[in-house]
C-alpha cells in the first residue's frame, strides 16, 4: 500500500523516503491534497508501458478505419469553446 506525503514533508525528509524504497514502500506524494507524483521501488512496475502499449495496438488493430477526409491545419487545431 503506498503511504500519502505532502510535497513539503517530502523535501524535508527525502533520504528517509528514498531508504524507504529502497526497502519496498512506495509513497504518493501530494500538493495541496492532490496527488502529484508516486516514489516508487524501479523494479516494481517494469512491463507496465510495454503491455499497456501491446493492449493499445491491439485494440486499434480490431477497430475498422474510417475515412474523415482531409483536415487543414487550423481546423486540427481549432478550439471548441
Amino acid at each position: 500500500m503506498e503511504e500519502a506525503v505532502s510535497a513539503a514533508d517530502a523535501n524535508r525528509k527525502f533520504s528517509l523516503l528514498l531508504r524507504g524504497v529502497r526497502e519496498g514502500h512506495s509513497y504518493v506524494v501530494t500538493s495541496h491534497g492532490k496527488a502529484v507524483a508516486r516514489l516508487i521501488p524501479v523494479g516494481k512496475h517494469e512491463g507496465v508501458a510495454a503491455s499497456a502499449r501491446e493492449a493499445l495496438l491491439s485494440r486499434l488493430e480490431t477497430q475498422p478505419v474510417l475515412h474523415a477526409g482531409r483536415w487543414t491545419r487550423e481546423e486540427l487545431y481549432e478550439d471548441d469553446q
